[in-house]
């Protein structure tokens, strides 16, 4: 078991701590894919010979440097590859490290009895035709014929799922950075169910967003809202214990921007999709993805005076916020 899948136990809205959990990793190894808001692969080839200790060694001394450092607790799963890292972390637990078996034998017989929904990138529409075929177990894709599953699937998919299903891992740990996007991070005292205080919420968060982008003189390419609500009313979406459940949405924008009004637009409508109908939200978070220096991004006119007028006050804003501090200047809405 070389590939562990860190999940780190993190409060609520509290996902700006993972760059620091990253550097937590990066005493261990440089290979490390961060998978925001509080995952991450890690790649322990060079680790366990360089430290003299087995995968799942390594695996609780990063356990204990997280709760030592930081009072965070995670949850791990360790595989012979990122795939099964992922499965064996579905079934585990904070302060437990699971393990996927390495030896082909045992490999073969802990993939049989999954459901095919537990394998990693099969979404609820796949694993629902595949059920209704009789194909709800690993061990039934691995023993179907290609065809079949091509037939149900498609091409490509079909032959990636009677692989994944036989125990054929061919993905591997791409280092990347945390630091490729940015998050801002509203909690509430009590759980809110207003809606307009989510909306102003988000409206504060997606102003942090343009604010900080436009002082790194960058442009985020793609939103992602992260909604974290204490229950809802609806079974499927409850948890056990009490646990907060968060719903996460993307979106790309029509073009890389670092405009606040445009941020808050796009985050207003992925949170009106959601549809939540008054439910008990916990916390809410706004990252921006994907970003790249500003002076390389384009902006499409639109001859709308109402838009122009809205950047020019911004950068008059922005200006005063350098010089006088952040919170000189902002929406009335969010006036106290």
């Amino acid at each position: 078991m070389t590939i562990l899948c860190v999940q780190f136990q993190l409060p609520p809205t509290y996902e700006a701590a993972l760059p620091r959990l990253i550097g937590l990793l990066e005493e261990f190894t440089p290979v490390i894919e961060a998978l925001p808001p509080d995952r991450a692969l890690v790649d322990l080839h060079g680790a366990e010979r360089y430290f003299g200790r087995d995968a799942l060694e390594l695996a609780s001394m990063i356990r204990v440097r997280s709760l030592a450092r930081y009072g965070i607790d995670c949850a791990i799963g360790a595989g012979p590859g990122p795939l099964f890292a992922r499965m064996a972390l579905n079934g585990s637990r904070p302060g437990l490290i699971r393990v996927v078996p390495e030896e082909p034998g045992a490999l073969t017989e802990f993939l049989a009895g999954q459901p095919v929904a537990a394998l990693p990138g099969v979404g609820a529409a796949t694993a629902r035709t595949l059920c209704e075929y009789g194909l709800d177990t690993l061990g039934k894709v691995a023993a179907a014929p290609l065809s079949t599953l091509q037939r149900l699937t498609s091409a490509r998919t079909g032959r990636e799922l009677r692989e994944k299903a036989q125990g054929i891992d061919r993905g591997r740990v791409v280092p990347n950075s945390v630091s490729r996007s940015l998050v801002a991070e509203r909690s509430f005292q009590r759980d809110e169910l207003d809606p307009d205080e989510h909306r102003r919420a988000l409206l504060s968060a997606t102003e942090e967003l343009g604010i900080r982008l436009r002082a790194l003189e960058k442009v985020c390419r793609t939103l992602t809202l992260t909604v974290r609500y204490a229950d809802l009313p609806h079974s499927r979406l409850r948890s056990s214990g009490g646990t907060p459940i968060s719903t996460t949405r993307s979106r790309k924008l029509k073009e890389p921007t670092a405009h606040s009004p445009e941020l808050t637009a796009t985050a207003y409508r992925m949170y009106e999709a959601l549809g939540l109908q008054r439910a008990r939200v916990r916390g809410i978070a706004v990252r921006a993805e994907g970003l790249s220096p500003a002076d390389q991004a384009t902006h499409q006119l639109t001859f709308d005076p109402v838009d122009e007028k809205a950047r020019r006050i911004e950068e008059v804003a922005d200006k005063a916020r350098a010089r006088f501090g952040a919170h000189v200047i902002g929406p009335g809405t969010l006036a106290s």
